[in-house]
């Protein structure tokens, strides 16, 4: 995933001129001559109608309509950005802004200007991140069945049940932040993504995040969204940012499954009528064996996460604080060894039978299944204390 400069050194070009400028209104444009005039009359209005002193930032994500020259003529600073896609937009905005809030704002007057003081009102009595919910109040036409009844709750709701950030509208486009929180949330994706990244960053430093219902019209001029590209990068960026739910929360699912099956095989139990024999094993301890590795993966994404890119998780932390490498390799020791018990029984009574037919099918199988098991936990927990090694705790 490409990304730009991490926002706080952007931050110290800018704070010298901050202190004069008390909001800015950061646009991101692509291509918006039809509207971009407009959108900075409107936004500048606004903050004049309010008595607030402020700005309005235009973020030229590599026009070649003039949006950037009419953006300057409507009284609006610009800033070009080269490199395409929301984000990057974005992050060019946000290091030339001045105001102490920066609120945020799409180029297609789909957004409601005269809310721009509610969303500074609320910044003022300090909410660090503000939300507009567009959901119950969208003009007919303005948003697409597929976004408003499936893409929207589908991925608003995936990221609420992730990181629990009670945020009804998460892909919103209008919003307002403290700017100096901006170190803290370390932005750096370049995309759509950007508006789930922004919501997540703030939920793990447990800033105070609000919300409040807001009109939203249909677009003028051309839409920039791609239905299921951006869609999909969004619900990437949620499940490469919770382990637990990509990999452990699967994991357990399926090792779980895997010694249901494998009990039931072993013991003989009748289900559904019939007993289930050596294929049903074989299945159930695969799904064993698929399952350990699916935790241990997760359980690296988690250390990779903490100790390398500054993230928090209180499960992992609770974990990490109760078990050290010792514990991971006496279990994978034990069960490795559990194993190989195993196989020297069925060698032996190979043997007694004179090496003729081997007839312990059931139990060759899961002695196999607990020597593999038992490497995956004993080097795994080896590559989770490399990774540790980073630790500053």
């Amino acid at each position: 995933m490409a990304s730009l400069p991490s926002t706080p050194s952007a931050l110290d070009v800018a704070a010298a001129s901050a202190a004069a400028v008390e909001v800015s209104v950061v646009i991101p444009c692509l291509n918006e001559a039809a509207n971009i005039e407009e959108c900075v009359r409107r936004s500048l209005a606004a903050l004049t109608a309010a008595g607030i002193n402020g700005e309005v930032v235009v973020a030229d994500n590599d026009s070649d309509d003039g949006s950037g020259e009419l953006a300057t003529a409507a009284g609006a600073r610009v800033v070009q950005e080269p490199r395409r896609g929301y984000g990057s937009a974005y992050l060019a905005g946000f290091a030339t802004a001045r105001g102490q809030f920066v609120v945020m704002l799409d180029a297609d007057l789909t957004y409601p200007f005269e809310e721009i003081p509610r969303f500074v009102s609320e910044l003022r009595e300090g909410a660090d991140l503000v939300m507009g919910d567009r959901m119950d109040n969208i003009q007919p036409g303005a948003m697409h069945w597929m976004h408003r009844y499936i893409g929207n709750p589908l991925l608003s709701g995936t990221l609420n049940l992730f990181f629990r950030t009670g945020i009804r509208d998460a892909h919103c486009g209008m919003r307002g932040l403290r700017r100096d929180i901006l170190p803290r949330l370390d932005l750096r994706t370049t995309g759509m993504e950007f508006a789930s990244e922004m919501i997540i960053r703030a939920s793990k430093e447990k800033l105070d995040i609000r919300e409040f219902p807001i009109q939203y019209a249909p677009r003028g001029g051309e839409s920039k969204l791609s239905r299921f590209r951006d869609g999909w990068r969004h619900l990437r960026f949620l499940l490469v940012h919770s382990p637990t739910h990509l990999f452990v929360v699967p994991g357990v699912a399926v090792l779980v499954l895997g010694l249901l099956i494998s009990v039931i095989s072993l013991s003989q139990l009748s289900v559904f009528g019939r007993a289930w024999n050596l294929h049903t094993t074989v299945g159930g301890e695969l799904l064993c064996i698929v399952g350990t590795q699916i935790i241990a993966l997760g359980l690296c994404a988690h250390a990779y996460g903490t100790y390398f890119m500054g993230e928090t998780d209180p499960w992992f932390d609770r974990m990490r604080a109760r078990f050290r490498l010792e514990h991971g390799l006496m279990l994978g020791g034990a069960i490795f060894t559990a194993g190989m018990i195993a196989g020297l029984i069925i060698f032996v009574v190979w043997f007694k039978r004179g090496f003729g037919q081997l007839s312990e099918e059931r139990l060759a199988v899961t002695a196999a299944t607990l020597v593999i098991i038992g490497l995956q936990i004993f080097f795994s927990s080896f590559l989770i204390s490399i990774l540790g090694l980073r630790r500053r705790d």
